[in-house]
């Protein structure tokens, strides 16, 4: 399973994944694979990381864990396959961009061509049973992915980490905030939306400006 994992990233996490309680994790995820139905497929398992190379790194988001839906995971926090109708978190995603930059929603929601361009998008547990929300919680993804934020922090400079939501916020101590740029809103769910947490954080339009400021290409949302 960890073969599939990105060479940048697997030079960068090498000594994380060599200790005990990753393999135990593979391990439990193996078997969990093996004798339930497990989201996202396994080959998918570390797509965030394979689509955006350490070395190519622009934005994190952050996620909890996959959507345990029928088809909809896809190894990338938020994004559905694009074939699969986008879910209300997504949706309200989609008319935050529109709203702040005028641009149409697409036509699907697949997010693989924001990871392209070099948005992590990271969600804390990689895998998840199926219909079962947050049911891989606790088996040791949130350690590995708390040693990814800390060691993007520690090796690059003028990452744009967007924490959305109470549990997403939490992560910003990780964060070295003198190094990074954090933008921190409510979450995109409908709750939160309809709760005014979520419209007009205009996190879109602020990405695309510090990237600019920084001499660099902004986003094709």
């Amino acid at each position: 399973m960890i073969d599939t994992l990105n060479s940048s990233w697997k030079a960068q996490l090498n000594h994380e994944i060599s200790k005990p309680y990753f393999q135990d994790l593979l391990l439990k995820i193996e078997s969990e694979y093996e004798s339930k139905v497990c989201y996202p497929k396994k080959e998918h398992i570390f797509s965030a990381f394979n689509f955006t190379p350490f070395s190519e790194l622009k934005v994190v988001i952050i996620g909890q864990d996959p959507y345990h839906g029928i088809g909809q995971a896809n190894g990338l926090c938020f994004s559905v396959n694009e074939d699969v109708a986008p879910p209300p978190s997504l949706l309200n995603i989609f008319k935050e961009i529109n709203q702040d930059l005028n641009i149409p929603f697409p036509n699907n929601g697949d997010l693989s061509r924001w990871a392209k361009q070099g948005i992590l998008l990271l969600n804390a547990t990689l895998t998840v049973e199926a219909h079962k929300a947050g049911s891989h919680l606790g088996l040791g993804w949130e350690k590995f992915t708390d040693e990814v934020i800390r060691r993007i922090s520690n090796e690059k400079e003028n990452i744009i980490f967007l924490l959305w939501g109470g549990f997403a916020k939490k992560k910003a101590k990780l964060i070295d905030k003198d190094k990074h740029h954090i933008l921190t809103s409510g979450h995109p769910s409908p709750l939160s939306a309809n709760r005014g947490y979520w419209f007009g954080n205009k996190h879109f339009s602020q990405v695309n400006e510090i990237l600019k400021s920084k001499s660099l290409p902004p986003i094709q949302w």
